[in-house]
């Protein structure tokens, strides 16, 4: 810290608390928003300034006010470590239960007094008997002096300090130097600081007195007793104040200080002392002022500033004094200081305290001079629990104790209540103290000032709710509306009544009983009128009565209110006027309150029991925010109590347990039943954060990982639904944690559910925990040990870690080469190997391919982090070897080059360190060498065997040769495989690696959630396997009732999302094993089907929307069809396996398979996937240019669809850094008339069929087979296959590729609105209704649903008659803003994480989030309408049609992406790479200049993508091979 002033005490404070703490626990009003000390703090620490006590960095721990934060102080402040506190005093009554606990130990509580302009310091004086000593700054050199003195006294004394000022006050005075750190060092007893450091307590609760009282030293002899404390301690100055009569007090005012010094106590001895002691004894106030006093006269004897327990300013002869506790001290001394003989105080003193507790009376009485004989007490504590002040009381007992005993006469006392105070008024305000002091009879408790202050100072200081937990408000307020009432909410006017308080649950279940109180005295009012008939007619009798009978039950209620309210409205009587003044309380309210998970760790005092016990109509929302992660790294004294559990015991309360970023279903379910229910309800709600400022993307990552483990079980409980015949536990997730599990056994009902839930079983009696993961790891080396028992020959274990089966592969097939030689060869998984036995092995190997930036794969993580950190694994009898995999351009700059195999190096040096012995050296494969990474490993595997002795060895079997996509088609018996079987074994999620290969030609994909995979691999489990199933929707046309059946699926079988690809259809996450076949089965009812959606066939094929050309759009949508039916293949294993009954019968619902063979297709079907789309100009809406069929409309002279020209071999994946795979936009044949087409396209299909790399997969796509073949030929061989010639072009022109939101009206008069879905995600959430909404207008709507091909969605054919009805849906359900930046209109991202097994990086997740960080740049510049076309992949596969992007971002590994520049608006030109491996904070450096100059230098109608090559900025594209060519950052060669 360099030399500086200081300016505010918060600093002056922040600087000592860092320098002193091994742990600052930083209260904060939201995790969001600083408190005074909090960005001093955190400035430290990131300027790692050093510090006096702590052997590392101080850990700052943030804590939210409002969530008990000193609980966080119980674990390390009893592990030996030094805690201080900086907080608002707002704090400090709540925390009363651990204060007197926490008073016993060295901690140190640095409070600024609340409101800052007018501070209460009653919450100081209500706490003043918890045991902690108190010391108060009155100047802003007093801050720093004061804080100084408090670390020294509790690390001496081994007691807590408060030390409290007002941050406000002390802002005006003059800057101070920053602390003396030669000074600090000296009065803190580092000695001392670090025996502390080196204890431990063994105290774990804090529901119990743990029986720990701070102590001294004591012994027999009181002169040894000195002797001691005057070698741990500096010599005591002698009394400088010449009033001093002795510095031992009465016998009163001894038992009253020694009383309050030892209240809190209980056992520890301190680390304060020196000398062992023989005995040891309560810490008291000598003790205190002993060691304060030595303390401050170091202070002095270095800065000549003087400290006393209490400090008198005034004249040695003065009559009358104030005793000032609030207010501002300086303003006050200063308006002494100026007072003439005409005023009043003239030549009175003031007396303040440094020293508040323990009271030290006898010090008192040395500050004041005797010839005082009238004081007044002035105290700025606003709220008073007696008539007299705490502060006044004090004072009077301490000056009547010296009366008793010496008996000299009392000054007369009298009290004040200071108010605020303005500069301006202080002398007037002094003026009113002394005229009423001085006056023969004196007013006891005169108010001075303002009882409030003219404005609000404190309201950065107000607890705040988070903006993540607003999610939980909003569903509140969408299912409640105006019924909704939070009785605790927080900002809400409750006069007198401060905003912590009513925050508060227990105040707000108070005002609830009140309210409700309040309505029954209503019911009863109405039924006295009722009798009394004191109407004008008899029209509201009916209605009162009837309203009366049903008050109680919600939903009578709130039907019958509007008919009363209207009843009574017309009938004019003073009756009705009475009643209508209080209409609300007709209806009956949704009376909730809400809590955070600080209610959990004390259930008492947090209002939870009160509430379920009373039995009321109370809904309470608890939302938790711990996040899964940290679970294990929580303080064990915040042990929270399971709140479910514990109302659930209570048998009267209805219970559920949701999260919002689980299930928004679940949540609406819940606290509609809730609502519900008549008796308490405990709704409550996971929200896992760590900062507020966490991404939605961080949570939902948080939340799944909770709720798959079963740390965070989604269920509903209610005790009453037994009686209506109902099960009264629901379990909406599918693991539930032992200690509901046992509260359910205990009630039958986990019996009850499994018997009616046999699909449950296996995951209701898991066991989860880190135990069961190394259990698993021996049990397998064991197993395999077991079987190499047998064999003869060395030894050798290969270990491997891979992502993409590379290295896995290499492996197992080195294990075989090995027993093939003898060895007794021994293949895992590097984590799935117990660490323990390294150092025993003869021969080890170890195989990794390189993932992310330069890290290992996720199966080698845990295995690298044990390596790297031990320090006590000996591998001096071990022989090791290493073989890496990697690509040395795929981080192409120069400083990124030791990403190459970073992995394979980095434990090839570690084991050398750890003292192994080099059986080879380092093998590194490359994917830049001709033969990849088999050209390194085929020069280091002889070099292995050579090593171990066994090259020579004659006779070795041929190895067969691996298995291949083409060998797995063969084999399947078209596309049959062992489907079936894999879907009947209930011991795995997952199906065979061949089958899931099969599967994608049946419409579905097996995935796993990428953001549980470490986790779960931690507990033991695998992965969670689920299932993608995609529709096959030729022109992405759909009825309402399919819309509708699509929605049903989504929410009861999938992931409660629904995906709008790229490709047009509908595709579905989340899908289990057991629900896949019902899932299909469901499609298939729907009139749909899913055969050929994905595998190496011809896909779904796509055409324009065109809303505003119905007729055009049928005769397109046809041939689409047309050519969709004919592509079909035609096994009959779809329906065998999917649409089978269960008795076997096959039920044949969709489709026209009648065949076992395919007359198209063959038995291996196409080398790759095949994809044809349809476009109609001026709309190049579905990318025409970039599929292996691209079909161009032509429209003729009678406003029909004539024809199509035909474009051949476009195509989108990529292999990064592997420049032999590029995109390539289509060729163009010719064109065919429309009644041929689809002829021409089986040609175009089967030359394909014949001609393409079935070797190669990644050069098997069309694309490459038509620039091997030219594109002449090409076209030859397809007329040869047709019989048939292409036509001459017709000319055609595009001039976009995005869609046309809003409102449009085709030539028939019908409406069509086309709805932004930001990247085809259909799903609700709290703030976007959007999957509900589309739902309920598909019950209402009349013609079809189009998806487009950018992932959006038309409402297609509504009357004008229907048109008022469909807007007014849309408004409710806020479906129709398209009032976006043309940016996020014109953008596109693939899925990606968490289910797509080969993205590098987040994509749909991730682009809004970077949209909106650059759509204040795009305001800036007036580009908010502008269309840019952004698109985002997760890899370089191509999903999302990146290479066609004005500018596009494609995932190179987590967090990092290759960023592309120079597309053709219209999809007719790629990009080209701009920069490769940048991360955000360089694409918005990037982006945010390169918006603003386009802005300023772009031609008239000049679209981005042609600015960026008029520029210069990147190269123009002109084919598919010159993608990699000249792009505008070259690879690197390493040096």
């Amino acid at each position: 810290m360099a030399a500086n002033s200081i300016l505010t005490a918060s600093e002056a404070v922040s600087r000592i608390a860092y320098l002193c703490s091994d742990i600052i626990i930083s209260v904060q009003p939201s995790l969001a928003v600083d408190s005074e000390f909090s960005r001093f703090l955190r400035s430290y620490i990131e300027q790692k300034a050093p510090t006096l006590v702590s052997k590392k960095l101080p850990e700052i721990d943030a804590a939210r006010q409002n969530a008990d934060p000193l609980l966080s102080a119980f674990r390390p402040v009893r592990n030996g470590r030094i805690v201080s506190v900086t907080t608002s005093s707002s704090t400090l009554l709540q925390s009363i239960p651990h204060l007197y606990k926490l008073a016993q130990y060295p901690i140190v509580l640095h409070v600024s007094l609340q409101p800052s302009a007018y501070p209460d310091y009653s919450e100081i004086t209500a706490i003043r008997q918890c045991g902690f000593t108190f010391l108060q700054s009155d100047t802003l050199q007093e801050s720093q002096d004061m804080a100084m003195s408090a670390h020294a006294l509790a690390i001496k004394s081994g007691k807590g300090v408060i030390h409290f000022f007002n941050d406000s006050n002390l802002s005006q005075d003059d800057p101070i130097s920053y602390e003396n750190t030669d000074l600090l060092r000296r009065i803190l007893d580092v000695d001392a600081a670090r025996r502390y450091q080196t204890s431990k307590s063994g105290d774990t609760t804090l529901y119990a007195d743990d029986g720990r009282i701070a102590s001294q030293p004591a012994y027999g002899n009181p002169a040894l007793q000195n002797l001691t404390l005057e070698k741990s301690l500096p010599s005591l100055p002698p009394n400088a104040n010449s009033n001093a009569k002795s510095t031992s007090s009465t016998a009163s005012e001894s038992s009253r200080s020694r009383r309050e010094s030892s209240e809190a106590s209980g056992p520890a001895s301190s680390a304060a002392t020196s000398v062992e002691p023989v005995t040891s004894r309560p810490v008291t106030f000598e003790d205190i002022d002993r060691i304060l006093t030595s303390i401050w006269a170091i202070i002095k004897d270095a800065t000549k500033r003087s400290y006393e327990p209490f400090h008198y300013s005034g004249p040695s002869n003065a009559s009358s004094a104030i005793f000032l506790f609030g207010g501002d001290s300086a303003l006050f001394g200063q308006a002494f200081d100026e007072a003439t003989s005409s005023d009043v105080f003239y030549k009175a003193g003031i007396i303040t305290s440094r020293l508040y507790r323990p009271w030290l009376g006898s010090r008192l009485l040395e500050s004041v001079p005797r010839t005082v004989k009238k004081i007044g007490v002035v105290e700025q504590v606003r709220k008073k629990t007696t008539k007299w002040g705490p502060v006044l009381l004090d004072v009077l007992m301490s000056l009547k104790g010296a009366e008793l005993n010496a008996g000299s006469e009392t000054p007369q006392i009298v009290g004040y209540q200071l108010g605020y105070v303005e500069p301006a008024t202080v002398r007037q305000a002094l003026r009113g103290i002394f005229q009423n002091l001085l006056s023969e009879a004196p007013v006891q408790n005169l108010e001075v000032g303002l009882s409030e202050a003219p404005y609000r100072f404190d309201r950065d200081y107000l607890p705040e709710q988070p903006e993540l937990e607003n999610a939980y408000m909003k569903i509140l307020n969408q299912v409640f509306g105006e019924r909704l009432h939070v009785a605790n909410r927080l900002g809400q006017d409750d006069a007198g009544v401060s905003a912590n308080v009513a925050a508060n649950p227990e105040y707000g279940f108070g005002k609830l009983i009140s309210r409700f109180e309040h309505r029954q005295r209503f019911v009863e009012e109405v039924k006295d009128l009722v009798k009394a008939r004191n109407f004008t007619t008899d029209a509201p009798l009916k209605w009162l009565n009837k309203w009366a009978l049903d008050s109680q039950d919600v939903d009578k209620a709130n039907a019958v209110a509007p008919d009363v309210v209207a009843r009574l409205s017309t009938d004019g009587s003073p009756a009705a006027s009475k009643l209508l003044s209080s209409k609300k309380l007709f209806f009956k309210e949704a009376n909730w309150l809400i809590g955070s998970d600080a209610w959990a760790y004390d259930l008492g005092n947090s209002g939870v029991h009160h509430v379920v016990a009373s039995g009321q109509d109370v809904n309470m929302l608890i939302i938790d925010s711990q996040p899964y992660s940290e679970r294990t790294a929580a303080d064990a004294t915040r042990r929270k109590k399971d709140i479910g559990l514990y109302a659930m015991n209570f048998g009267n309360a209805y219970v559920a347990s949701v999260a919002v970023y689980g299930s928004y279903t679940q949540v609406l379910e819940a606290m509609i039943e809730a609502e519900k229910f008549d008796g308490p309800s405990v709704v409550m709600a996971y929200l896992p954060y760590n900062q507020e400022s966490d991404t939605p993307l961080t949570v939902l990552q948080e939340t799944k990982k909770a709720i798959d483990l079963g740390y965070w079980p989604l269920y509903r409980w209610n005790p009453r639904a037994e009686e209506k015949g109902e099960e009264n536990f629901q379990l909406d997730s599918e693991r539930i944690r032992t200690e509901l599990k046992e509260f359910l056994r205990r009630d039958n009902y986990m019996t009850q559910m499994m018997k009616r839930h046999p699909e449950f079983s296996a995951t209701l009696s898991e066991s989860y925990g880190t135990e069961v993961r190394a259990t698993q790891k021996r049990k397998a080396k064991d197993a395999y040990s077991k079987l190499l028992e047998g064999l003869y020959g060395a030894p050798i274990t290969i270990l491997f870690a891979s992502d993409n089966g590379n290295a896995e592969a290499l492996a197992k097939r080195l294990g075989n080469r090995g027993k093939a030689r003898g060895l007794k060869s021994m293949v895992m998984a590097m984590d799935d190997y117990p660490i323990e036995d390294l150092a025993g092995e003869e021969n080890v190997v170890c195989i990794t391919s390189t993932a992310g930036q330069g890290e290992f794969p996720q199966n080698g993580r845990a295995f690298w982090e044990a390596v790297k950190n031990s320090t006590d694994i000996d591998l001096a009898t071990v022989h090791f070897t290493v073989f890496a995999l990697g690509d040395s351009h795929y981080w192409p700059r120069k400083e990124d080059k030791i990403y190459y195999n970073k992995p394979g190096k980095d434990l090839y040096a570690r084991l050398l360190a750890l003292g192994g012995k080099i059986l080879t050296d380092i093998g590194l494969g490359d994917d830049q060498d001709p033969d990849q990474y088999q050209t390194g490993y085929t020069e280091w595997e002889p070099k292995l065997w050579q090593a171990l002795g066994v090259d020579k060895v004659e006779g070795i079997p041929d190895e067969p040769p691996p298995l291949t996509n083409e060998d797995i088609k063969i084999q399947s018996n078209y596309l049959r495989g062992t489907i079936v079987e894999g879907l009947n074994d209930t011991s795995t999620g997952a199906i065979s690696a061949a089958d899931s290969q099969l599967t994608k030609f049946h419409g579905t994909y097996m995935e796993d959630d990428r953001d549980l995979r470490d986790e779960r691999k931690a507990q033991g489990l695998e992965p969670a396997y689920a299932f993608m199933i995609r529709c096959r929707l030729p022109g992405g046309v759909a009825t309402p009732d399919q819309w509708l059946k699509m929605d049903a699926i989504a929410q009861n079988l999938g992931n409660e999302t629904m995906k709008l690809t790229t490709r047009q259809t509908f595709q579905f996450h989340g899908v289990v094993k057991g629900k896949l076949k019902p899932a299909m089965q469901a499609i298939n009812k729907a009139m749909m089907t899913t055969i050929a959606a994905c595998g190496d066939v011809n896909r779904n094929v796509m055409c324009s929307v065109i809303p505003d050309q119905s007729q055009f759009h049928a005769d397109v949508h046809g041939c689409a069809k047309r050519i969709n039916d004919h592509l079909l293949p035609s096994t009959t294993a779809y329906h065998e396996i999917w649409i089978q009954d269960d008795d076997g019968k096959k039920t044949q619902v969709a489709g026209d398979a009648i065949q076992d063979h395919e007359p198209l297709y063959g038995a291996t079907y196409l080398p790759r996937k095949f994809k044809i789309t349809i476009a109609v100009p001026p709309h190049n809406d579905t990318d025409v240019y970039a599929h292996d069929i691209g079909l161009v409309a032509i429209k003729g002279t009678d406003g029909r669809l004539e024809g199509f020209n035909v474009l051949a071999g476009g195509g989108m994946g990529v292999t990064h850094n592997m420049k032999k795979t590029y995109p390539r936009t289509g060729s163009m044949m010719g064109y065919v008339s429309k009644d041929k087409i689809h002829l021409a396209c089986e040609k175009i299909m089967l030359v394909q069929r014949d001609n393409g790399d079935r070797q190669n997969r990644k050069h098997a796509r069309l694309k490459y087979t038509i620039d091997d073949m030219g594109v002449d030929v090409f076209r030859s061989k397809v007329e040869e296959y047709w019989g048939a010639k292409f036509e001459e072009p017709r000319p055609f022109k595009f001039d976009s590729n995005i869609d046309t939101f809003g409102w449009q009206k085709d030539e028939n008069g019908l409406n069509h609105f086309t709805f932004f879905i930001e990247n085809g995600r259909i799903e609700d959430t709290a703030e976007f209704p959007m999957k509900t909404g589309l739902r309920e207008i598909a019950k209402v709507h009349k013609g079809e649903f189009r998806l487009t091909g950018n992932q959006h969605l038309v409402l297609s054919g509504v009357p004008d008659a229907q048109l008022p009805e469909i807007k007014d849906m849309l408004k409710k359900y806020q479906l129709d803003n398209t009032d976006f930046s043309g940016l996020r209109l014109s953008s596109s991202a693939c899925v990606a994480f968490p289910t797509c097994g080969l993205a590098m990086a987040e994509s749909e997740r991730y682009l809004p989030e970077l949209i909106t960080k650059l759509e204040t740049t795009v305001e800036e510049a007036g580009l908010r309408h502008d269309s840019i076309v952004m698109r985002m992949t997760g890899c370089p596969n191509g999903c999302a049609r990146p290479w066609l992007g004005e500018v596009a971002f494609v995932g190179k590994a987590y967090g990092a992406y290759n960023m592309y520049l120079g597309g053709g608006y219209h999809g007719q030109r790629l990009n080209k790479l701009y920069r490769s491996s940048i991360k955000e904070d360089e694409i918005l450096t990037i982006m945010k200049p390169l918006i603003k100059r386009y802005s300023i230098e772009r031609k008239d109608g000049e679209k981005f993508g042609d600015f960026c090559i008029r520029t210069g900025l990147i190269s123009e594209t002109f084919e598919g091979k010159d993608f990699h060519s000249n792009t505008a950052e070259e690879e690197e060669d390493e040096e």
